[in-house]
């Protein structure tokens, strides 16, 4: 009986020391624990962040931004149906800085619009051929038939500020362009066309965030080239460029607005207040749609289902 007692009692205090042991191993647990939940929030912060825009208390609130940029969506609609229904021509250019949130604006306004009404154009750099053209030819294939709208990404105004920043284009060109520029967009509005020019303006340091944001998305990489990166070196000259091409230009006949862009948000919903406001637009009167019952043939036989191709249900 007394050796079972003294096993008995070894055996409790081994297990008291075990269970010492595990209880002071368990704080040094929980801080690692700790330590790798905190690395994987921030991590996972560090990824929506990447894809969302970080928020400040400058900014428009999401929700407000959403629920106006909709009614807006409405109207832009009655607008396409009003530039249909009375056959008028009319271009809009979007110009600015690299990352200004030309495109972005772009994207709201037509989404929700008819592509064979709005249409964009965004052309890349000219052909050999197109080199050998004259300048504004390229872009006058592009203008608007009647009852359309067309969207410039980006214009005839690239040789203004880009090629003229980055010496793609001789003083000569260069010069014969601002001279030029004036008399061809009079030429396009005394032949019917309204012509709405938009300069998205942003700031340096709302640049270089949205720039970083594009380095770091993968789905935005596309966005930012290596003359975009190489822009960032000639801020002041841009900014020259930009004040010579306003100087001869922003013209009573056709002027150029500004749109302020920092704030994404407010700069979508700007653009687009002010471009309703452009043209004069009113509901056009629509037949009532009756949809017709489905039609039904009882001699219709459908081919065996194992004879088509479907795409594999991965979802």
């Amino acid at each position: 009986m007394g050796n079972k007692s003294k096993k008995e009692e070894k055996k409790k205090e081994k297990d008291n020391r075990m269970g010492m042991k595990q209880a002071q191993a368990q704080p040094n647990m929980d801080k690692k624990d700790k330590k790798k939940n905190k690395e994987k929030k921030k991590e996972e912060e560090n990824q929506m962040s990447i894809h969302e825009p970080e928020e400040t208390s400058a900014w428009m609130p999401r929700k407000e931004y959403e629920h106006e940029l909709a009614k807006l969506q409405i109207e832009l609609v009655k607008l396409q149906e009003w530039i249909k229904f009375k056959g008028l021509r009319v271009v809009v250019l979007f110009e600015g800085r690299d990352a200004a949130g030309k495109g972005g604006t772009i994207k709201r306004i037509t989404e929700s619009l008819n592509p064979r009404v709005c249409r964009v154009v965004a052309l890349g750099i000219p052909t050999e051929k197109e080199k050998t053209q004259w300048y504004f030819q390229r872009y006058v294939t592009h203008l608007p038939a009647a009852g359309e709208m067309v969207l410039f990404d980006r214009s005839w105004y690239n040789r203004a500020v880009v090629e003229r920043v980055m010496g793609f284009c001789s003083e000569d060109e260069y010069w014969d362009f601002l001279r030029s520029c004036p008399n061809f967009e009079n030429m396009l509005i005394r032949s019917g066309i309204i012509l709405i020019k938009y300069w998205f303006s942003v700031s340096d340091k709302e640049q270089e965030r949205r720039f970083l944001q594009r380095i770091n998305d993968p789905t935005r990489r596309w966005k930012i080239s290596p003359m975009d990166v190489e822009s960032r070196t000639k801020w002041v000259e841009y900014s020259k460029a930009k004040d010579d091409m306003f100087a001869y230009t922003d013209t009573k006949s056709s002027p150029w607005f500004v749109v302020e862009a920092d704030d994404k948000r407010k700069a979508r919903l700007n653009c687009i207040v002010h471009l309703l406001g452009m043209i004069p637009y009113k509901d056009v009167p629509r037949e009532k749609i009756v949809l017709p019952p489905l039609e039904k043939d009882k001699s219709y036989v459908r081919p065996p289902m194992s004879e088509q191709t479907f795409v594999p249900k991965v979802y």
